[in-house]
This record gives C-alpha cells, sequence and structure tokens, in this order.
C-alpha cells in the first residue's frame, strides 16, 4: 500500500492546533486580534491555510523572544513584513544597476 505525502490545502481549527501546538482557543484569539487569517465554514468552523502555519510559527518567536503582548505583535509582525518587502525593492533597484545611497 502506498501512501501519497501530500500538503493539505487548509487545516480544520482542532488539526491546525494539533499541527502548530497551540490551543485551539488561543487561535481564535489570533483570528480576532488579526494575526492570523482564516475562513468559516456554513457551521462557523474556522479555516486554515498552509501559509498561517509560519505565521504561527512566527507569532511564537516573537513572543517568546520579546515578551512582547500579542496587541504589539501584530504591530511588530506589520513593522517586520513591511521591512521586508521594502528591502526586496531595494533589491530589485540596485540589481537594475541603479546606484543605492545606502
Amino acid at each position: 500500500m502506498s501512501h501519497q505525502l501530500t500538503r493539505p490545502s487548509r487545516f480544520a481549527l482542532e488539526n491546525f492546533a494539533r499541527v502548530t501546538g497551540a490551543h485551539p482557543e488561543l487561535l481564535r484569539r489570533f483570528v480576532a486580534l488579526g494575526l492570523l487569517e482564516a475562513t468559516t465554514d456554513g457551521t462557523g468552523e474556522l479555516w486554515f491555510g498552509p501559509s498561517q502555519l509560519s505565521r504561527v510559527a512566527r507569532i511564537q518567536r516573537l513572543r517568546a523572544g520579546l515578551d512582547l503582548n500579542y496587541a504589539a505583535l501584530g504591530l511588530v509582525m506589520d513593522l517586520l513584513d513591511r521591512i521586508a518587502v521594502l528591502e526586496a525593492e531595494r533589491r530589485r533597484f540596485v540589481g537594475r544597476g541603479a546606484r543605492t545611497w545606502i
């Protein structure tokens, strides 16, 4: 018997909690605070996309490393995302032969 290894296209709340090691209520709070994105089905069940796995890991690292509350984590994550966008733009700009001022 062969088993195909595939990544699920989405995770139900309980499965997502098991994979991330986070309590389901904490994940619900993350969604309410805007730290995670989830969709709901007709029964109100939360579903998470695979990209949210890395967001939970990031939240856990920032919480452990910086000891910030969850509201502050949202701000820090937004700033880190913006920095990543700016760095990517800078690399494209410099990659086209433009001179950098930094």
